[in-house]
């Protein structure tokens, strides 16, 4: 074929279209497209431009061009044949012409184009007459899809009071169209609803503020946005979105009391804290823009306080102190809300507070009776006699009508007794004479009763202090126990002795001591004050005799310095010792016990012989006893009772004596009696004695003792009689020899020997003479 042939089988395309599979894409579907037919320029083919109407396509098929071979000689003999994308089902061809008929709707946003492969074959031969042709036939978009607003329903939020410009928010919509194909994509906004407070830009949908607005007229407002394709010419497609815009509080608006005049009342008797009334300034503006703080102005009474309930924004009026209808029934306080948070912008519009005026009327109760003061303190001289004035306590009646008062004392069985009140006129008197000495200070409760209303009763305390009258004279603080020694010497200082005084001196006590004028015993004993409430006991000769006089009583004076000055006579009681170089006070006391008893030391032995004696047989019966049981007389209920009794014998010893008692008896059941064979009972009673020497010979002591330890022997009833026996031997405390008693011998004094008593020294020498091995028959 030559080339005039080939210029003669061109064909005129409406439009060229790259056979690529990287130029497809997709879009979303949609309505009535029109379409294209493309093809290349190949060899022995013959096309014309393809075009179709989605009208054309319902209900038959709708043409859109021919394919033909430049052989076809228009006799039947060439087949034409369609493959590729939609082949056979969007698109057909006639096998006969090549004509092509589209048989659906296409739709861009689907598939923009589609890649189809033409043959055309001898029908005797089946072999193709031309080469295969591949062409495209390309959807040509037409405005078919509406705007979308994809992000919708749209919210906002823009403070109140904001300026004109201010931008509220964007809005976007989106068109499925080609937008490279006319203006079927091309959107343009618009505001439906929303003016005059809003605008929208045009091209960007950006919504601004028109004018300012007021959240307190207007919170919320509902704005329509449309946006149209085809840039908004006739037959466009539009659609629209809503847009709800809140307008944000801002504090522009002070607090407002409602009323300018706020009456209120409270009761005398409301305590401090008292809630008397509420006050409320309203602010049109919310959350921290509303909140306020209340206060009382400077010049207003002191007498309340006010604070802010943050919760409800009002103001507290509270009791600060307790008011009086007496003093003043009526209150004018001014009371200011202040914003808390200001925004200085709006500065300019006025102050951001209100006052309001609050009168407070004060109610009067019946009060009880008050007191001149809460506590009297007064003064009485002890000793005053009775009916003496101590004080006088005043109290009224608060209230306007005065009720009359009447006083009492709320009496204890001590108080009654010393003190009584005049009901009347409130004084107090005294029932008979105080004595400071045995209480300085009286705390009295006075009651003050209304005689019109009993209920209404006050108290007060009264507290008398008991002057201190010089009544009480001086005296030895102590019993002195002075010895003097039979070889003491003239000036030699045996005593010292000192004063006390019950009373209460202001000037501090001072003493003075002297000895008794016409004292038979001055001579023998002078007394020197060291003039610091201190005195010193001399001896005023050489020498002194027991077996002449033993004790010596020297009346000593001693006087105060009260007003008047008071004297006693305090005897002192003065020991003869017989001593070489120092005064023995245990020896001391010992011989004068004997010498109170008037008994000499040989009878005192013998007493005592007598006593340990009798102890001895009284414990030699009882061991017999025990010796002679065979069985106890619980034996037979041992077993079934759980708390065991346990008997042991103990026959004393004291500390020393660590065979007395087993203590791992009571940790066994069975009651196992243990016999431990008896020391010697005369060597035992020798033991006794010489630890019994341990205890003084005090008189009283010592008679008390040996009464009462027989007392115990006898009748102890805290044990069977053959349980236990405890033995003592008593010859009082602070001896350092041990005992020197005779009955250790069970024949004659010839069997102990008492020789060591030489040893002992000059005190003992009497002793020694009696029982020493030495001694003579005259003895």
């Amino acid at each position: 074929m030559n080339s005039s042939v080939l210029l003669r089988l061109m064909v005129m395309l409406v439009q060229l279209w790259p056979c690529s599979p990287s130029t497809q894409s997709s879009s979303t579907p949609n309505t009535v497209q029109s379409y294209t037919a493309v093809q290349r320029v190949k060899r022995g083919w013959l096309g014309e431009p393809f075009f179709a109407t989605e009208e054309q396509i319902s209900p038959n098929p709708v043409y859109i061009g021919q394919l033909k071979s430049d052989l076809d000689k228009q006799n039947g003999n060439l087949q034409y044949i369609l493959t590729g994308e939609g082949a056979g089902s969007f698109f057909v061809i006639n096998e006969y012409n090549g004509k092509i008929y589209v048989t659906q709707k296409l739709d861009r946003e689907k598939k923009p184009f589609y890649a189809l492969r033409a043959e055309a074959i001898n029908r005797s031969t089946r072999l193709p007459v031309e080469p295969q042709l591949e062409f495209i036939i390309k959807v040509r978009d037409i405005n078919d899809n509406e705007p979308q607003f994809s992000d919708g329903p749209y919210v906002a939020t823009v403070p109140e009071m904001s300026p004109e410009g201010t931008s509220v928010t964007q809005v976007t919509a989106t068109d499925a169209d080609d937008p490279s194909y006319g203006n079927s994509a091309r959107l343009l906004y618009s505001l439906i609803q929303g003016q005059p407070y809003f605008s929208v830009e045009p091209k960007t949908g950006v919504i601004r503020m028109a004018s300012q607005m007021d959240r307190e007229t207007k919170d919320q407002y509902l704005v329509i946005i449309q946006a149209k394709d085809m840039v908004g010419q006739p037959g466009a497609l539009s659609a629209t979105a809503t847009v709800t815009i809140n307008l944000s509080d801002v504090n522009d608006n002070p607090p407002k009391f409602q009323q300018r005049l706020y009456y209120m009342s409270v009761s005398e008797e409301a305590p401090v804290g008292t809630t008397v009334g509420r006050v409320f300034a309203e602010d049109s503006d919310t959350g921290d823009n509303a909140a306020m703080d209340y206060s009382i102005e400077a010049d207003s009474s002191d007498a309340f306080s006010i604070i802010t309930n943050n919760e409800t924004q009002e103001g507290i009026i509270l009791l600060k102190r307790r008011v009086d209808y007496e003093s003043k029934r009526r209150y004018s306080i001014e009371v200011k809300a202040v914003n808390r948070y200001i925004d200085e912008r709006f500065l300019k519009e006025g102050p951001f507070e209100d006052t309001t005026i609050v009168k407070i009327n004060v109610e009067d109760v019946d009060e009880p009776p008050v007191f001149t003061s809460e506590s009297y303190v007064m003064e009485i001289l002890e000793g005053a006699e009775s009916g003496s004035l101590v004080g006088v306590v005043t109290a009224r009646d608060p209230d306007v009508d005065d009720s009359p008062i009447r006083y009492s004392i709320v009496h204890s069985r001590l108080l009654k007794r010393l003190f009584s009140i005049n009901e009347h006129n409130g004084a107090i008197i005294t029932t008979e004479p105080l004595d400071r000495e045995i209480a300085s200070w009286h705390n009295i409760t006075v009651t003050a009763t209304e005689t019109r209303n009993p209920e209404k009763i006050s108290e007060a305390n009264v507290y008398v202090q008991v002057l201190d009258v010089n009544d009480n004279a001086p005296e030895f603080p102590k019993d002195y126990e002075t010895f003097v020694c039979e070889n003491a010497v003239s000036g030699q200082l045996i005593q010292s002795i000192s004063a006390v005084d019950q009373d209460d001196s202001a000037e501090g006590h001072h003493f003075n001591f002297s000895l008794a004028q016409k004292d038979s015993n001055s001579s023998h004993f002078t007394v020197k004050d060291n003039q610091d409430n201190t005195a010193g006991i001399f001896t005023g000769k050489s020498g002194f005799s027991r077996q002449e006089q033993f004790f010596f009583y020297l009346p000593i004076l001693i006087q105060d310095n009260g007003t008047p000055p008071l004297t006693s006579t305090n005897t002192l009681t003065v020991t003869v010792c017989d001593c070489d170089t120092e005064v023995n006070t245990f020896y001391c006391r010992y011989a004068a016990f004997m010498y109170s008893l008037g008994l000499s030391t040989e009878a005192l032995v013998a007493v005592l012989a007598c006593i340990l004696i009798f102890l001895v047989f009284f414990l030699a019966i009882v061991t017999i006893r025990q010796q002679q049981k065979k069985k106890p007389p619980f034996s037979e209920k041992m077993e079934e009772i759980r708390e065991n009794i346990v008997s042991y014998d103990d026959e004393g010893g004291g500390e020393e004596d660590t065979e007395a008692f087993d203590i791992s008896a009571l940790r066994t059941r069975t009651v196992v009696r243990m016999h431990r064979p008896r020391k010697k009972v005369a060597s035992e009673i020798q033991s006794l004695y010489r630890q019994s020497l341990q205890v003084g010979p005090d008189s009283a002591i010592f008679r008390q003792f040996i009464s009462e330890k027989l007392e115990e022997a006898n009748t102890d009833p805290s044990v069977p009689p053959y349980d236990s026996l405890q033995t003592y031997a008593f010859e009082g405390t602070g001896s350092l020899a041990g005992s020197l008693s005779s009955l250790g011998s069970t024949t004659s004094d010839m069997d102990q020997s008492y020789d060591y008593l030489a040893d002992w020294g000059p005190h003992f020498k009497q002793l020694a003479g009696m029982y020493s091995s030495h001694r003579t028959v005259g003895d």
